[in-house]
């Protein structure tokens, strides 16, 4: 298993259309059995907020699923830049 973290950074104007669907998302992927969080940074840059989605105890395969979903979410009409993940594992 591994932790799945994806970030991403989301003009300060858009975090209000942007959440429902990252939310709506998580809530597809919490009924397929993934735990899913929600974070971002509490400080603002530049008009950016740096968000976080966190995907603890996954399977590698996952990240596919996760990106998958954002697709069909329609997530990139709000994010700034790519949306980059990070894979750690416990030791």
């Amino acid at each position: 298993m591994i932790d799945l973290y994806v970030y991403y950074k989301v003009r300060e104007e858009d975090a209000l259309l942007l959440a429902p669907r990252v939310r709506a998302m998580q809530e597809r992927l919490a009924i397929e059995g993934a735990a899913c969080q929600l974070k971002r940074r509490p400080e603002t840059r530049d008009g950016l907020q740096t968000w976080m989605e966190v995907y603890p105890a996954a399977t590698e395969a996952f990240a596919g699923t996760v990106e998958g979903a954002a697709f069909d979410a329609g997530l990139a009409e709000f994010i700034q830049g790519p949306r980059r993940s990070e894979v750690f594992m416990d030791l």
